[in-house]
């Protein structure tokens, strides 16, 4: 069979760290060169995209996903199939998704689970994060760190008081947002925060909705704490009021939790904590239910099943509310939606990033284009889009999965299952030389004399062994 073969015109080529006028040549998935004038021989079987006046950048990932996803009686609409084709549709190229063990099903019985779903289904590659929902020796794996060695037994911040509100009258999905005050979760950012400083382990919180959670990673990092914040498009693009729409399905279809903070000042909050590297990633959380299903909790907000859309608007969302309005510049936004994901979770320079010998996954962006975001436009199979009416500048107009076009003006050409489960190792350099450098820095510090074989156990809070040889 001929190689595959396609050469990108015309363009400049955006990564994290700097933008160059370049053509990009790709054979068999993988990027083989970049640079000005390519004219790779022979021009047979080559295809060739014209990228003139347009960003090539690398393709995104969407580090937070529940797709196919069993809940809270039902499932989600989008499965690995819809869910990815709408990825691709916007600009996105790889996904991380959450596998959800069920109580006595162990994490590997999960993972396979997730992955038997996935691989016949996906157009693009995939990741998978795997969940720890419950306890038991079944569970325990030297990967795991059991938090009440080393914590002492405390009492939390009660449960939302949900029978109050129910019992006031409050039945619609605004008692979703009363109920879930924004201090539970800057309450719950905290303790996180001090127990994994507690065991020098790097901390990803996921799904950062309100100003005090957001705060609360700010000053970790200032105080140079490795955590990493994940606010996601539906938080930076729309706000809580929405809870107090009186379309009853309107305003359920944006319940999720934590839920959008009301504060409509908030979105704008986040994204300057983005733009300015507070914040690192953006995700999506996205876990969409049809106005059907929202309707399990038509007399109950607490039998709502949580979720919103996002995955197939993060990439223009971000670059509405945080390039075109001034925020950041094109450099952080592939940062933001692409490099520091594939950095943290251990997938760079394959992923994040167009250079030799990474993965063509690219797309040709247009920054001038605009489009109105709609259910009735929308690839996903939900029948309802958060961010309905939304005119956003900075449009896909072709991409590229591994080397293959898969969507280019409108038009896809997907199959169901070409996408690839990437397996990410343990402990990324991008984040645990970080904690090396910072354990060892509070080692000098304190005068101690490192014996420099025991370095890797001290500063990796997973191994077997937590001894470290260490004289005054």
């Amino acid at each position: 069979m001929p190689k595959q073969r396609l050469l990108i015109k015309g363009g400049r080529v955006v990564n994290d760290d700097q933008s160059v006028e370049a053509d990009v040549y790709v054979e068999e998935g993988v990027v083989q060169e970049v640079g000005p004038n390519l004219n790779p021989k022979p021009p047979s079987g080559l295809t060739v995209l014209d990228a003139t006046n347009k960003l090539v950048i690398p393709g995104g990932i969407d580090t937070h996903t529940h797709l196919q996803f069993p809940f809270m009686g039902t499932t989600s609409k989008d499965d690995f199939y819809t869910g990815t084709k709408a990825a691709v549709a916007g600009g996105t190229t790889m996904i991380i998704d959450f596998a959800v063990p069920q109580k006595g099903c162990s994490l590997i019985e999960a993972f396979n689970k997730w992955k038997g779903w996935a691989d016949p289904k996906v157009c693009c590659d995939y990741a998978l994060h795997v969940a720890v929902t419950w306890w038991s020796d079944k569970v325990h794996t030297t990967g795991i760190f059991q938090f009440h060695e080393v914590v002492p037994q405390r009492p939390g911040i009660s449960p939302p008081n949900t029978k109050k509100l129910l019992a006031m009258g409050i039945t619609g999905p605004e008692g979703h947002a009363l109920s879930h005050n924004e201090d539970v979760e800057a309450e719950a950012t905290h303790r996180a925060i001090a127990i994994a400083n507690t065991v020098n382990c790097p901390l990803y919180v996921v799904h950062v909705m309100s100003k005090s959670s957001a705060r609360m990673i700010t000053n970790a990092r200032n105080e140079g704490k490795v955590v990493y914040g994940e606010p996601i498009a539906a938080g930076l693009g729309i706000d809580g009021t929405n809870y107090w729409n009186e379309d009853w399905a309107h305003a359920a279809a944006h319940v999720m939790s934590p839920p959008l903070s009301p504060d409509p000042s908030t979105p704008d909050f986040l994204m300057n904590l983005l733009a300015n590297d507070d914040l690192s990633v953006v995700g999506t959380d996205n876990c969409t239910f049809d106005t059907c299903q929202k309707a399990l909790g038509k007399d109950d907000f607490t039998k709502i099943p949580n979720g919103l859309n996002g995955l197939e608007d993060r990439m223009s969302v971000v670059w509405e509310k945080g390039v075109y309005s001034g925020k950041m510049d094109e450099n952080r936004f592939v940062a933001v939606t692409s490099t520091n994901a594939a950095k943290i979770f251990n997938l760079y320079p394959k992923k994040g990033r167009i250079a030799v010998g990474s993965d063509a996954d690219i797309v040709i962006w247009d920054p001038e284009a605009t489009r109105t975001i709609s259910a009735k436009t929308h690839h996903q199979a939900n029948n309802f889009n958060v961010f309905e009416g939304m005119v956003c500048h900075g449009v896909p107009v072709a991409t590229i999965s591994r080397g293959k076009v898969v969507y280019h003006d409108g038009v896809f050409n997907v199959t169901a299952g070409q996408g690839k489960y990437v397996s990410r190792p343990p402990f990324p350099p991008y984040v645990y030389e970080r904690v090396k450098h910072s354990f060892l820095s509070f080692l000098r510090k304190k005068k101690f004399k490192i014996n420099a074989d025991c370095i890797f156990s001290a500063y990796l809070p997973c191994r077997h062994s937590r001894r470290m040889f260490l004289r005054p």
